[in-house]
């Protein structure tokens, strides 16, 4: 435990100083490659654990702290103890005594007698403490008061519990690769193998409680692949056909393009700026058994990749705030800010109106995020229709179907293109333009 504390403590502290969670874990583990794969899992669930109660957390150190802790890896190691003494398994004495020895090989040892008082100052006041500072909103919902502000006002029938669904853990869910089997015979496969499963899709079935991808049957060979159900949606609303030219303009890490490329027999372009990312969709296609052009390229700027013949489909998944997946990437509710929608929503209006460019007559774009600030989605959809026609071109906006009607499995409701989270899903917005 005294190395996974150590560890989480300094990612905790990257995080929190603005870095991003997954990257952040990735350069700690190639650091340490002495870390059994034990520690690192106990690491991940450390971080995720602390993340994503953030505020509450934070509001019990105020209350045992008169002022934050020096350096900024001792204040990270007492958010990972608090995490640890409320929604980790170890011993109490255990949890404190490590976080102790924990300080002075973070080069403080100066703060092992604080370390030791306020962990042990929590455990004599733990049951006024974790009931107290739930009168603060930003420890009641583990969210930034901007953030409640914003879903409360734009979601007021369902804000508490899109507040209360990003603190509970996202589930494991796969799509079932139609080019290989069936959603019948590889559920029935995961079943007889051990694995609880439900259908929460026309393709997906979700495995409660999740597990390692090498333990999935099929998985290696591509009989499935983890995708959320919500995601699933994209491929179905793009509608490719065979012998299409299609475009994924934002494809890192695939798993929208392997669903596509096992829908229809296309001719697929898969874009990504992110050159270590356009490895994973090159990975991820052939476990699939699926090709496509790959091509490591910023999508605003086809003069670099685009050979100018048009694009029949064209699915742009845009860079935004993340907002519909923090059960996935709980630092991204603490790293965002107010003023970033703005600037997402810029960004994406300037790429649909460049890919707009590419797209043939009677082709259609599909405008996706993983967000669910209207801010990054209706109104940036809004914003381009009208500009289209007030420049005199042909758009028509296609409705998109609330429900897919398929047997034996949950249905989530799309309205007006917004994908709200639920336990069986994340956020998700879709629009689907028509250039004709």
């Amino acid at each position: 435990m005294l190395q996974v504390q150590v560890t989480a403590a300094q990612i905790l502290a990257h995080v929190l100083s603005g870095k991003n969670l997954n990257a952040t874990l990735d350069r700690a583990f190639a650091a340490a490659p002495g870390l059994l794969p034990q520690q690192r899992g106990a690491v991940r669930e450390v971080c995720f654990d602390a993340l994503r109660h953030l505020g509450f957390l934070r509001a019990q150190l105020r209350e045992l702290m008169k002022h934050a802790a020096r350096p900024a890896e001792i204040e990270a190691l007492l958010l990972a103890a608090l995490a640890q003494l409320q929604f980790g398994r170890a011993r109490d004495y255990t949890i404190v005594d490590h976080a102790v020895r924990a300080s002075g090989m973070l080069g403080a040892p100066q703060a092992k007698r604080l370390v030791n008082a306020v962990l042990r100052n929590w455990l004599r006041r733990k049951e006024y403490l974790c009931t107290h500072v739930l009168a603060q909103p930003e420890a009641r919902y583990n969210l930034p008061s901007w953030w409640l502000d914003k879903i409360t006002k734009q979601f007021p029938e369902c804000w508490q519990e899109l507040a209360a669904s990003a603190q509970r853990h996202p589930p494991l869910t796969l799509r079932v690769n139609l080019r290989r089997t069936s959603v019948d015979a590889q559920k029935t496969k995961l079943i007889e193998a051990g694995f609880q499963v439900s259908r929460t899709g026309p393709l997906a079935l979700e495995i409660n409680p999740p597990r390692a991808t090498a333990e999935i049957p099929g998985f290696t060979e591509g009989l499935v692949s983890v995708q959320d159900a919500g995601a699933q949606y994209a491929a179905p609303f793009l509608d490719a056909q065979d012998g299409m030219r299609v475009l994924d303009a934002c494809a890192a890490p695939g798993g929208k393009s392997g669903h596509i490329l096992e829908r229809n027999n296309v001719e697929l372009l898969a874009l990504d700026s992110d050159a270590v990312r356009v490895s994973r969709i090159e990975s991820n296609l052939q476990r699939l058994g699926l090709s496509a052009r790959v091509v490591a390229a910023d999508a605003g700027a086809p003069d670099i990749w685009w050979d100018g013949k048009p694009f029949e489909r064209i699915l742009l998944d845009v860079p935004c705030s993340g907002s519909g997946v923090i059960r996935r990437h709980p630092d991204i509710k603490w790293l965002r800010r107010p003023d970033d929608m703005a600037q997402y929503a810029k960004n994406q209006l300037r790429l649909l109106g460049v890919l707009w460019n590419c797209l043939s007559k009677d082709g259609r774009l599909l405008y996706a995020t993983c967000s669910i600030f209207r801010e990054e989605n209706a109104v940036v959809v809004d914003a381009f229709v009208a500009q289209l026609r007030e420049a005199g071109k042909p758009v028509n906006r296609i409705m998109l179907p609330a429900v897919f009607q398929e047997d034996g499995c949950t249905q989530p409701r799309i309205i007006n293109g917004q994908l709200l989270p639920d336990d069986h899903h994340d956020g998700f917005y879709f629009a689907l333009l028509e250039n004709g």
